[in-house]
């Protein structure tokens, strides 16, 4: 599943092409906002809310959430796309860009003045203006028993990551993933969590380590039996969520967390 970071670009890349702009296609193809046609509305602007996206049309908001597979992608006016058209699920342009949303996991239009109706739950977005340490750990420490990982993935605490960056934050903290939240130090956590996501907003390529070769980006992620790159101990990977649903695989050091 995208990171924040990499919903945060698309954001900025979609309102550099669109917002001043007005719409002279708007073709939604989901069931439910098939009919919906927002041709002629201004583009005012499109903005990232922790991994999600919001296209302010008008009066409307056309919100989008990546998922695993989801992508924006910008074409010139009449270029082809370069994925298959069945894929497609929202096309919206202007005279200048045409913005085909692809594989989107959500894609939902709602009244503007609506908007907390649908992200109004989310925690403080760790790139976002409203942005509060504070509150991101007074959150986290409501659930003390929740396991650290399980807690930072849970977008309601703090909106923006996902498995990657949890499990680069627990390795960089020392932190197994099951540590309780009540057992870590979260003004640390979250504050690093702040860095390392905000070091990588403008980045093509996501590292962690500073190093940005390939197989050299990451200190546990994917790295499954590979030799630790602080102490030579093989990766583990196990399994940890609220529950068999939320399940994800987790990354970790036996030896350098604890």
């Amino acid at each position: 599943m995208p990171e924040g970071d990499t919903v945060y670009r698309q954001a900025r890349m979609l309102h550099a092409a669109l917002a001043g702009g007005a719409l002279i296609r708007c073709d939604l193809r989901v069931p439910a906002f098939a009919t919906v046609d927002l041709s002629g509305q201004p583009v005012h602007e499109v903005v990232s809310r922790g991994k999600h996206i919001l296209m302010r049309i008008g009066s409307s908001t056309v919100l989008s959430h990546l998922k695993m597979e989801g992508q924006w992608r910008l074409y010139a006016p009449g270029e082809p796309w370069r994925r298959p058209a069945h894929q497609a699920r929202a096309v919206l342009a202007t005279k200048t860009a045409q913005a085909v949303g692809f594989e989107l996991g959500l894609l939902e239009v709602l009244p503007t003045a609506r908007e907390a109706d649908a992200v109004g739950h989310l925690g403080p977005d760790l790139l976002g203006p409203d942005w509060n340490e504070q509150e991101a750990v007074r959150r986290l420490s409501e659930h003390p028993e929740v396991p650290i990982a399980v807690a930072l993935l849970d977008q309601r605490n703090l909106a923006g990551l996902g498995n990657e960056y949890v499990n680069e934050l627990c390795f960089v903290r020392g932190m197994l993933p099951t540590r309780p939240v009540r057992d870590a130090d979260l003004p640390k956590t979250v504050a690093l969590a702040h860095r390392m996501i905000s070091a990588n907003k403008n980045r093509v390529i996501r590292t962690t380590t500073g190093e940005t070769r390939r197989g050299r980006t990451s200190y546990v992620h994917r790295r499954e039996g590979m030799p630790c790159r602080r102490c030579g101990t093989p990766i583990h990977c196990m399994s940890l969520g609220r529950n068999d649903l939320e399940l994800r695989e987790t990354w970790y050091c036996p030896t350098c967390q604890s």
